[in-house]
């Protein structure tokens, strides 16, 4: 009788009519989701508001851990190499997801094949901010400062390659200025000495300029987008300051290693994708000067691919070459 079970249960298996157990549910322990510069930017803070959402949901810690280094590539190649299980994520500045293949001759990793997209996490202006010591309360001002000695003032930001950084080039083409770069390991060592009055000006997000321009540390001359920010209605944009053509915004998103197995992919962009639709999620952003991102899955795969060949094109007309 026994012999005979056995059989049955064995030719039953062979032609798949008994079910194999039921994969377990993600995730089951902590998942990891990197940022690939150091605490206190924009990037930080707006991983770590989603992180914490995440974990509740999923009641399963989810850790921020911040890896930087040659402009986010040390951290998005981490990513990139880590296992395909969505235990180990991504949550990048356009820098890493796609500007730097433009800038960097060797990359060890490719934004476009080796990540598989989950979700626009959040959009940011960028705003151009001065040190109060600064004589300029306007563009047109810190344009006249800039011509009057050339080479001499400096622009401090996030790193080489990142929008803050790319902002700044495309201040100098576009105003017809020579002013010079310094790059920073991170927004928030940048930020750091533009308040120390270190570094004259720079080229920020919201979510880390709006803080010190309150406590009266900097001092906001406009935003680079195509609009007005509704936190400051009165700040002009480049464009209306007297910089046509002038449009920069800067963005993070969040991706897995590409293999990812399709049902790990539903849950992350799923879940993402409810937490950002959240009115709670929305308000904390808007807080900071952010905005909730409106797409996720392959729709944020195209978007990836927009991006990469808009900032290519922004390093081109700067004249910027590979490093």
């Amino acid at each position: 009788m026994t012999r005979r079970f056995l059989t049955a249960i064995l030719a039953l298996l062979a032609v798949g009519l008994v079910a194999a157990p039921a994969a377990a549910a993600f995730p089951e322990r902590a998942v990891r989701i990197i940022v690939p510069f150091p605490p206190g930017g924009s990037n930080d803070v707006i991983t770590r508001l989603l992180a914490q959402r995440l974990s509740e949901i999923w009641k399963q810690p989810v850790v921020v851990e911040n890896r930087a280094g040659a402009g986010g590539n040390v951290g998005a190649e981490g990513v990139a190499r880590s296992p395909a299980d969505g235990y180990t994520l991504l949550l990048a500045a356009p820098g890493p997801l796609a500007i730097n293949p433009s800038l960097f001759q060797r990359m060890n990793f490719d934004p476009l094949k080796d990540f598989a997209p989950v979700a626009l996490a959040a959009s940011v202006p960028i705003v151009l901010a001065v040190n109060p010591q600064v004589r300029a309360t306007s563009v047109a001002e810190l344009i006249a400062l800039a011509k009057a000695e050339p080479g001499k003032l400096h622009f401090g930001s996030s790193g080489a390659g990142s929008t803050n950084h790319l902002a700044g080039e495309l201040f100098k083409t576009l105003a017809g200025i020579n002013i010079v770069h310094v790059p920073y390991r991170g927004a928030a060592p940048a930020m750091n000495d533009l308040v120390a009055g270190h570094i004259p000006f720079m080229f920020d997000n919201m979510p880390a300029v709006r803080p010190q321009v309150a406590g009266g540390r900097i001092r906001a001359l406009a935003v680079a987008g195509a609009s007005r920010s509704s936190l400051y209605p009165d700040l002009p944009t480049m464009a209306e300051a007297g910089v046509a053509g002038f449009e920069a915004s800067a963005w993070f998103g969040l991706v897995a290693p590409a293999g990812t197995p399709a049902d790990v992919m539903k849950v992350l962009v799923e879940t993402t994708a409810a937490v950002l639709k959240e009115p709670g999620i929305g308000a904390r952003f808007a807080e900071l000067g952010a905005e909730p991102g409106t797409v996720s899955g392959e729709a944020f795969g195209q978007f990836l691919k927009a991006e990469s060949e808009k900032w290519s094109g922004i390093v081109r007309a700067a004249g910027l070459t590979p490093q």
